[in-house]
């Protein structure tokens, strides 16, 4: 399954490169399920993120290894590839996109994933489409246009 969602932000990519931290990656994290963030080395490539979803009667553990960065005059990605999943995700595949727009920039997220079975995607489906929907106020309001 695929999921692409676009937000269009005050600052040039670059600086919204230089925001993809930390810092960002804990706003982001949605009401439900909880996270709580066991490691972030980065977006650079070999760079592992691991995060551990609380759904309330049980825990689920989610890694993911950044495969691939770039950066050019135009824009900067880096995709991370899920290693160990929860159990409802068989694959899962984000590319993070800062594509340069004017004086701001564009950040799309490109989303593939599958579930365990398939036929759970389709359930799945409006629920990450809506976590990553809830993305774009955070992003807008993270990566304002700097007066």
């Amino acid at each position: 399954m695929k999921i692409n969602i676009e937000t269009s932000v005050g600052q040039d990519y670059l600086s919204v490169k230089e925001g993809f931290n930390q810092n960002l990656f804990t706003k982001l994290s949605p009401p439900f399920p909880p996270v709580k963030l066991l490691r972030f080395d980065g977006s650079k490539k070999g760079d592992t993120v691991t995060l551990e979803l609380n759904f309330i009667f049980f825990k689920q553990k989610w890694t993911s290894v950044i495969t691939e960065d770039f950066t050019d005059s135009n824009e900067f990605y880096f995709i991370d590839q899920g290693i160990e999943l929860p159990f409802f995700l068989k694959e899962w595949r984000h590319k993070h996109r800062i594509i340069k727009n004017g004086s701001g920039s564009v950040i799309r997220d490109e989303i593939t994933f599958n579930a365990n079975p398939g036929f759970i995607g389709i359930f799945l489906y409006p629920a990450m489409y809506l976590q990553f929907l809830y993305r774009n106020p955070i992003y807008k309001k993270y990566f304002k246009a700097k007066v």
